[in-house]
């Protein structure tokens, strides 16, 4: 594979989908073709998938069958799209990947970062971003983004206690200390113009030879 995988990450309420729509319209000089895709979804089984997830009233999903869930719409994802984009030479960017599990249901829900880290490598076959954006902002400035910008989406995983919220954040910055060579944070409580000049300063940075 000779693509480029751009992942974006960050509790719910960060932001990522806007940047994502306005990203992509400040990168066109790039010389390579952009794919932008989501997780949980991106193909038509893996957004089926999505819905199960994400739907208010299903409760009865606990920690570890939302995690295989993910589990099972990534492997979908990957091997319908985003392989095959990335087989291409294209650039890929992805609204979410493999460190949404990690926080979410290895922090988050507590299942710890060994069960999720390798389920994660099972399903992708190992692969990781080249680079991974993340936007991190305070927990109760995202919750207050959710309320008043999404009322009519808000899903089963923004309907948590604050307190997991919290433990996704948590979880967040220690990953993104693991690992400082991939993630670049970028503050998200910032205006979008500021943030969107951010992550296409940071681009340009990091794959100069693609400009």
């Amino acid at each position: 594979m000779n693509g480029i995988l751009i992942s974006l990450e960050g509790p719910d309420g960060s932001g990522k989908t806007s940047l994502l729509k306005e990203l992509v319209p400040e990168l066109q000089t790039m010389k390579r073709e952009i794919l932008t895709t989501r997780e949980p979804g991106g193909v038509k089984l893996a957004e089926e998938i999505r819905q199960i997830i994400l739907k208010p009233e299903n409760t009865e999903i606990d920690a570890k069958t939302e995690m295989l869930l993910f589990a099972a719409a990534r492997r979908l994802h990957l091997q319908l799209k985003v392989l095959p984009a990335l087989r291409e030479g294209k650039v890929v960017i992805m609204d979410r990947f493999i460190d949404s599990s990690v926080a979410y249901q290895g922090f988050g829900r507590e299942l710890g970062t060994t069960v999720v880290d390798w389920l994660n490598d099972f399903a992708t076959d190992g692969i990781k971003p080249d680079l991974t954006l993340y936007l991190d902002i305070d927990t109760d400035a995202a919750l207050e983004r959710i309320m008043n910008n999404r009322a009519d989406e808000v899903n089963r995983l923004d309907l948590e206690r604050v307190e997991m919220h919290r433990k996704v954040r948590q979880g967040y910055l220690k990953i993104v200390e693991a690992e400082p060579e991939r993630f670049v944070k970028i503050d998200a409580s910032q205006s979008l113009d500021k943030v969107v000049a951010e992550a296409v300063k940071t681009i340009k940075q990091r794959f100069p030879a693609e400009f």
